[in-house]
């Protein structure tokens, strides 16, 4: 277990999760069509000194990359070590989203399935329940209520065998970056089986002269107790958490003086199959079906299906990872790709996506070692990430997809009425600050831009015990992101028609 210092766990101790917004999705499948390649602008109206004033300025320290084009023919206007490649964080979603769309449709679903393997009589299934998932990145806690609902509706009461479940549909992976602490909630475990993108709520309050403490699965409408995770207090400084993997049950303990009065704070889940069978099997008895313990199998049984929950459409799944940034949703919608082109691992998903962006986009330097940006080791240059902004993004549906970046004051307070409109996806890593979009402004102004930013060697030099808010990195990352809307203003004045 990576020891963290108890200040910092303190301030980030009570971190949460928000809840994913639903959007219209298109109502086909959209594939990318390759359009022209980028050229280079020859003209004299690009101007470097002012963007060297502001990188300067700045005071980032390592590299300042970026590349920005006009929208609609690729033509570079204005680059900065635009083939260098670099960390590119949260912004390799973007890549994810347009691998995702092309192998799966826009309107593809994750299914997750109630199977009975024998008849239903008297009310019981004379066989095994089998809960088998499909991939499904966003299933919570509440879509598992209501097919427990539906399981008792069409008139199951019971089993004569076993309850299974099964998350067999994506090979699984302990935790996406095996380099981050164990206790992170956005670095959890992923499988063909998820729930609650894979985090249990811990939870406790004061009571008496100690604490009350526990595990919960809250959504919106349930919010079951956990059995297949458990917390135990210890009477330590450091480290904060510890974890250990029991086998059907997750075990940790917290330091009781790193506690205060009370909180929650979402950690990771490692064995996600056992999860949500527990989550399931007491959602079932609430509604009069006692179910046992849940087994995890490795193949699917055969049999029929009960009950079946459709995922929104793709389109939409993407539309909340570009929002939140959620780590395991870009983990399973990348692998469902690469199953499509006969994957079978993690590892492989990574460098099959870069193999594909390279013969889709040209985008040579790409090094993909995940799908959600997390792992610090991928690679990719402004020029290659511009590329597939602008030969892939458009007839994929990309822009309507990113969130709209809004512009900030020098207070940091979002300046309403704005002229220009930045729909782009942010990216952050300790000491890597990246973004990549589009820029619309008055005058048909249409940009396509990707900004890289990163110091990786003060990266790599961030010792464990800060790994989650290092000395410097919020002070820097700020620095960073006011530079990166002063260059979308500075190309605005310059190129804007």
């Amino acid at each position: 277990m990576t020891q963290v210092t108890r200040r910092l766990v303190l301030s980030g101790l009570f971190g949460g999760a928000a809840s994913a917004a639903l959007a219209n999705a298109p109502a086909s499948s959209l594939r990318p069509v390759a359009r022209t390649g980028l050229r280079v602008a020859t003209s004299g109206a690009v101007r470097a000194a002012p963007a060297v004033d502001l990188i300067g300025a700045a005071g980032l320290g390592g590299d300042v990359t970026y590349v920005v084009a006009d929208a609609r023919s690729g033509l570079i206007l204005e680059a900065r070590q635009g083939d260098k490649p670099m960390p590119p964080a949260s912004t390799m979603k973007v890549l994810t989203s347009l691998y995702a769309l092309e192998h799966l449709g826009a309107g593809y679903r994750f299914p997750t399935r109630l199977i009975a393997t024998g008849p239903v009589q008297g009310g019981k299934i004379r066989g095994d329940l089998v809960l088998a998932g499909g991939g499904d990145p966003e299933l919570t806690t509440d879509g598992l209520g209501d097919m427990a609902a539906r399981l008792r509706k069409a008139g199951v009461t019971g089993v004569t065998g076993r309850f299974l479940v099964w998350g067999g549909a994506l090979p699984y992976l302990e935790a996406i970056d095996q380099s981050q602490p164990a206790w992170l909630g956005y670095n959890p475990a992923v499988s063909g089986l998820n729930l609650n993108f894979n985090r249990v709520n811990f939870v406790w309050k004061r009571a008496g002269g100690g604490y009350e403490v526990g595990m919960d699965a809250r959504a919106q409408r349930f919010a079951p107790p956990v059995y297949s995770t458990r917390v135990k207090l210890a009477d330590r400084d450091l480290p904060v958490y510890s974890y250990r993997n029991g086998g059907r049950v997750e075990e940790w303990t917290v330091a009781r003086r790193a506690l205060g009065k009370g909180g929650s704070r979402w950690l990771p889940v490692r064995r996600p199959e056992l999860y949500a069978g527990d989550v399931f099997q007491t959602l079932a008895r609430a509604q009069g079906v006692p179910l046992p313990a849940p087994d995890v199998v490795d193949r699917m049984p055969g049999g029929t299906v009960l009950v079946e929950r459709a995922s929104d459409d793709l389109a939409v799944i993407l539309r909340d990872m570009m929002k939140y940034s959620t780590n395991m949703t870009a983990e399973a919608v990348g692998m469902a790709a690469s199953a499509r082109r006969g994957v079978t691992s993690h590892a492989a998903s990574g460098r099959e996506m870069a193999d594909w962006l390279k013969a889709r986009a040209g985008a040579e330097s790409a090094r993909c070692a995940d799908h959600s940006g997390l792992a610090g080791a991928s690679r990719i240059s402004a020029e290659d990430m511009l590329k597939a902004l602008v030969t892939l993004g458009p007839n994929a549906g990309l822009r309507g997809l990113m969130k709209e970046v809004p512009f900030r004051d020098d207070g940091g307070r979002k300046i309403s009425g704005h002229p220009v409109t930045v729909e782009a996806k942010t990216g952050t890593l300790n000491f890597v600050s990246t973004l990549a979009g589009y820029v619309r402004a008055p005058g048909n102004t249409d940009l396509a831009f990707a900004i890289f930013t990163g110091d990786v060697a003060r990266r790599d030099a961030v010792p464990d015990n800060q790994r989650e808010r290092p000395e410097g990195g919020a002070a820097w990352v700020k620095r960073s992101k006011r530079l990166q809307q002063q260059l979308i203003e500075r190309w605005v004045a310059v190129y804007g028609a």
